[in-house]
């Protein structure tokens, strides 16, 4: 017999025999004519082949979702950038998982839809006011002219026309006024 015995290397690999049977069966175990295991380059198959996470937790180490500072790891089994790799994954994931939560719950809208609804309202409420002196012209003249007529007791007549003009001016003024206003949505 060249190399090892499942008994053999399961306790020079610090495994169970059951998880040497299983590593044989799928390959990460570098095997001799004979059947017998090859300790050196076995140990470096299992090394790059297995989850360092799963190597740490049957060495009895601390896992990534457990409490409390990594063991310091060298050789082939250094998993520290697998370590980091996997707390980045696990925070996005989490942060991903936050994000769907607050949009369900309505924290949160979609930036462009809000932008859009905004803009949508500001061109109604713009085209309610530049309509405006049109509708309103007609009255405002005829209520000032009886108004006038009243307190001075003389025939008044205000021209619906020019009345227009001059709030059409003033509203237009105005409405120049709020477009300098920007919605920031940051």
């Amino acid at each position: 017999m060249e190399g090892m015995s499942e008994r053999a290397y399961a306790e020079h690999a610090g495994i169970s025999r059951g998880a040497v049977q299983k590593a044989r069966k799928t390959g990460r175990l570098v095997l001799f004519a004979d059947g017998s295991i090859n300790a050196v380059a076995s140990d470096a198959r299992r090394g790059s082949a297995t989850d360092p996470d799963q190597q740490m937790r049957s060495r009895g180490g601390i896992s990534v979702a457990s409490e409390g500072p990594a063991p310091a790891v060298s050789g082939p089994g250094d998993s520290t950038s697998y370590i980091k790799a996997r707390t980045a994954l696990t925070v996005y994931q989490a942060q991903e998982r936050q994000l769907s939560i607050q949009k369900k719950k309505g924290v949160l809208v979609d930036r462009a839809r809000a932008e859009t609804l905004v803009f949508r309202l500001a061109r109604q409420e713009r085209d309610l006011w530049v309509t405006w002196p049109t509708r309103v012209a007609a009255l405002m003249a005829a209520q000032l002219s009886a108004d006038m007529e009243k307190a001075s007791g003389k025939a008044v007549t205000i021209e619906t026309a020019i009345l227009q003009r001059v709030l059409e001016t003033h509203v237009r003024e105005q409405l120049d006024a709020l477009a300098d206003l920007r919605v920031s949505l940051e």
